[in-house]
């Protein structure tokens, strides 16, 4: 399933925690913003207001049997729709507030987790904005069961007209499949440069370039799934109450298809776009990446060993920046996340290690002045946060530890809709107060 961001939602980098060598500590955390709904992407514009996307809660639905559907990522359980989406300012005085609320939005019910609405908002140099809606499955089904052609597009906002289509990202997916897999879209996240977006579908594995000056989708990158060695205890144990997976019957797979999933893009100081992934089910440890699109408007692997990505940005200096979503896979329920920075020459840093305030992060920003923001707690209602991570001290990480850069793209398979056992011990999970 494509919706690794839902469950995440959404949507890492575990290389120090998984060798057992404690990071030293490097940055230090402020919360600036609290009491978000499926907090997701952020952005500062030019007059210094931070913005963040909330998916919302979902809701209802709209009459017996319209606006809800059987969840594509967690097995039996029902996401429904509802207006309960919103965007959210950040003044540079600390005020917070919904300018916009009310926004069309779907998540499982009634947990309200997964939540699929504006997932991300970018500013160009001139103070125009530009955000993506997701979605949450099928493109087929979004008119005929929630009602609204919103889901799945790259809008313009407007101040006087309001949200203004740019490219349906979603029907493109619907009409031309680019990756070859199942029809599944989310729109995630975006970047600007020039008159271009760049937008990666966490769904359809793809990385669009959008002409922002009304010449629509000019080109679909897709990203192949690849074999993987997943190792012993990758898989959640099985549920007695629930079939089996395919394949799974004389026990789990030592090797898989693990698909990509794109969870962020960002241009780099060379002007290539670079893409992360989260990876598939069951988000194995390592198994995550970031690409590099490279001058034939192919990815190529930029760097590996990640766990669970949840987006990347480049700050000021040239480094990039890494986030991951939790340093574990999502099903064991340990969300702790981490964020390094590998510098231009290949050097990775842990700035922020895993138990030192970050927990299921979905997006990164880095302001005007350098400074970084993170979406915190961004899978659940009510509790997500904006925080801003002030760097104190940089500590290379040894390269026996963290690895090195890797080039080369890798094979391609498919890896189709195996999350939905280890989504539904997720749902339970939350369910029961375990990811508090």
């Amino acid at each position: 399933m494509k919706l690794k961001p839902f469950a995440f939602t959404f949507l890492t980098l575990c290389l120090a925690a998984v060798a057992g060598m404690p990071a030293a500590q490097s940055a230090s955390l402020s919360v600036i913003a609290e009491g978000l709904d499926n907090a997701r992407g952020i952005s500062t514009d030019p007059s210094g207001n931070i913005w963040v996307t909330e998916t919302g809660v979902g809701g209802p639905g709209v009459g017996e049997g319209a606006g809800c559907v059987q969840s594509p990522s967690v097995q039996y359980a029902p996401i429904c729709s509802g207006n309960t989406a919103a965007v959210t300012r950040i003044t540079p005085d600390g005020k917070q507030e919904r300018v916009f609320k009310g926004l069309p939005s779907l998540a499982i019910q009634p947990s309200g987790i997964e939540g699929a609405g504006p997932q991300d908002l970018k500013f160009d140099s001139s103070g125009n904005a530009y955000g993506v809606y997701g979605f949450a499955g099928d493109p087929a089904i979004r008119e005929a069961i929630f009602g609204d052609s919103a889901f799945g597009q790259l809008y313009r906002l407007d101040p006087n007209q309001g949200p203004i289509s740019i490219a349906d990202l979603a029907g493109y997916e619907l009409a031309n499949n680019p990756d070859g897999g199942d029809v599944i879209t989310n729109p995630y996240a975006l970047a600007l440069k020039d008159d271009t977006a760049y937008v990666v579908d966490a769904g359809a594995n793809v990385l669009y370039t959008v002409g922002l000056d009304g010449s629509g989708i000019k080109e679909a990158i897709p990203f192949s799934s690849r074999p993987f060695d997943v190792g012993p205890n990758a898989f959640p144990p099985p549920d007695p109450n629930q079939p089996l997976l395919p394949g799974f019957e004389n026990g789990p797979p030592e090797q898989i298809d693990l698909q990509p999933v794109p969870t962020g893009v960002a241009i780099g100081p060379d002007g290539a776009a670079y893409v992360s992934d989260l990876s598939g089910f069951p988000y194995p440890e390592g198994g995550s990446r970031i690409y590099r699109i490279n001058e034939n408007g192919e990815p190529e692997v930029y760097a590996d060993g990640f766990t669970m990505l949840a987006d990347l940005e480049f700050d000021q200096d040239g480094n990039l920046l890494a986030l991951q979503y939790a340093d574990k896979p999502q099903w064991t329920g340990e969300l702790a996340a981490s964020l390094f920075q590998i510098a231009p020459d290949g050097t990775r840093t842990t700035l922020v290690a895993a138990g030192e305030g970050l927990e299921a992060t979905t997006d990164i920003h880095v302001g005007p002045n350098n400074e970084i923001y993170v979406t915190n707690k961004g899978d659940r209602p009510d509790v997500g946060q904006v925080i801003r991570v002030d760097r104190t001290e940089s500590v290379p990480e040894p390269t026996s530890v963290l690895g090195v850069l890797a080039f080369g793209a890798l094979g391609s398979g498919a890896w189709l809709q195996r999350k939905r056992q280890q989504q539904l011990l997720d749902e339970v999970k939350f369910a029961n107060g375990l990811k508090d």
